[in-house]
């Protein structure tokens, strides 16, 4: 069967993960407008981040859907677990920004490197899943593309992982991880789309 189906449903989860981020950011109700605007900064950061994340991962489905020439039922299966992720992300966003600064800190880091870990997890089994043995691949898929999504694909679970494990010890941290994690992948996204 063909992927249009499959994408039309992944562009609108995208769309509503990314738009309900915006949800998150609230302002305190405590002192003045200036010092509520200012202190929304965490909120800020989250969305921008959690934001950047639900592109890249738009931006590198559709190139994994370009190198597949159609979709089998354990292919849509895996992509509604992963498209789960992804609608799924503006919570735990919600919860890191709003405890990263406080004693829930740590649990807070934790709770959103968890969803991410997840997340990558499934892309990558999705990936995986396509391109072995060329299992759905179009016969005219671009070798050196194949290769740059799979090089920009592996380390995705192991540095969210690292993020999650460093939750532990520093929420801010961690938070900061996430972010670096989300700049590493626009870089190595903007390298898989020239090639």
């Amino acid at each position: 069967m063909s992927t249009a189906r499959l994408e039309t449903f992944a562009d609108g989860v995208f769309a509503i993960a990314a738009t309900l981020l915006i949800l998150n950011v609230e302002l305190s109700k405590q002192g003045s407008l200036t010092h509520q605007l200012v202190h929304a900064w965490v909120a800020y950061a989250a969305y921008a981040v959690s934001f950047l994340t639900i592109g890249i991962m738009w931006v590198n489905h559709h190139e994994v859907l370009r190198q597949v020439a159609r979709a089998d039922r354990p292919f849509l299966f895996l992509n509604v677990c992963f498209l789960l992720c992804v609608a799924f992300m503006p919570f735990p966003t919600r919860v890191l920004a709003d405890h990263v600064r406080g004693a829930g800190g740590h649990a807070a880091a934790v709770f959103y490197g968890t969803a991410m870990l997840a997340t990558a997890a499934f892309f990558n089994i999705i990936w995986q899943y396509a391109y072995r043995g060329g299992r759905l691949l179009r016969e005219d898929a671009d070798p050196r593309a194949v290769l740059a999504i799979t090089r920009s694909f592996t380390p995705g679970v192991a540095l969210y992982l690292l993020a999650t494990l460093i939750g532990l010890v520093s929420a801010p941290a961690s938070a900061a991880l996430y972010a670096a994690i989300a700049l590493f992948y626009v870089s190595s996204g903007s390298r898989l789309v020239r090639e």
